[in-house]
């Protein structure tokens, strides 16, 4: 790691600079935080990478002893950084790891009002996509992986729990297709989708009233979407899976509409 003399002073923002009225709203070890982060992205440093001690940062920013605390407080907390102590210890580069990373995410979307067709809408692009592209490239083990999925509920449901852990199965599905992504942003976005996808079926309980008919589509297009990857036929991949999410839309605003009206019945 470079020490104090080959630090690149990186000066926090300039309130004339346009900018400044977000910049001012933001506290200033906040503000700290994000320099410590676009010091380490400029150079390049991966995970395990030593970061400058803390006189250095101080010295490096220009702030507080307690600025340079809470900054790296921040940074820890998202996961950024890790702190070690003992002979040895110091901040670390660390890595967000990808559960970490939807938690965060999802703790954003949890104050907004999304909708099924919010998360369809993206389903119905991403998705097809991802299964053509992945046609021909599984593993022995991802494929058998999937079938299990899509052979786990055999029969459909008789109980509001047995829907509900149908749902989270058939998402399970889903979020597997994703983690065999090559592009990893995609991967990333469909897996987020499921899960957000998960959270709403449980607590808008749209499981509440079981669907034979979901059930039996979901079921069938899934052992067919497995045999279409397994041929490494793409262009029969997408169309199913195409046609699963149009279908899967369609159903879910009934069920939703269904749960509803059983609830304003009540």
């Amino acid at each position: 790691m470079k020490r104090d003399t080959e630090l690149n002073r990186l000066p926090l923002a300039d309130p004339k600079m346009t900018d400044a009225p977000r910049a001012q709203k933001r506290s200033r070890p906040v503000r700290v935080a994000d320099q410590i982060k676009r010091w380490v992205v400029e150079r390049d440093l991966r995970k395990g990478a030593k970061l400058p001690n803390e006189a250095e940062m101080i010295t490096q920013f220009g702030v507080s002893k307690g600025t340079v605390r809470e900054a790296m407080r921040i940074l820890e907390a998202q996961g950024l950084i890790v702190t070690k102590t003992g002979p040895g210890g110091g901040s670390f580069v660390g890595e967000v790891s990808k559960d970490r990373a939807m938690s965060l995410l999802g703790n954003y979307f949890y104050f907004k009002d999304l909708s099924l067709s919010d998360i369809y809408q993206i389903r119905k692009v991403l998705e097809p996509e991802l299964v053509a592209d992945l046609a021909g490239h599984l593993s022995q083990a991802e494929l058998a992986e999937l079938r299990e999925l899509a052979h786990q509920h055999p029969e459909p449901a008789r109980s509001p729990e047995e829907e509900k852990q149908q749902h989270i199965t058939s998402l399970q599905f889903h979020a597997r297709l994703a983690d065999a992504a090559g592009n990893e942003l995609m991967g990333f976005v469909i897996a987020f989708m499921a899960r957000i996808l998960t959270d709403l079926t449980v607590y808008r309980r749209l499981y509440a009233a079981p669907n034979k008919a979901m059930w039996e589509r979901g079921r069938n297009h899934q052992i067919e979407l497995v045999e279409a990857l397994e041929r490494g036929d793409g262009a029969r991949a997408r169309e199913i899976m195409r046609s699963h999410m149009e279908g899967a839309e369609t159903m879910m605003h009934a069920q939703e509409m269904r749960i509803t009206r059983e609830f304003m019945s009540e």
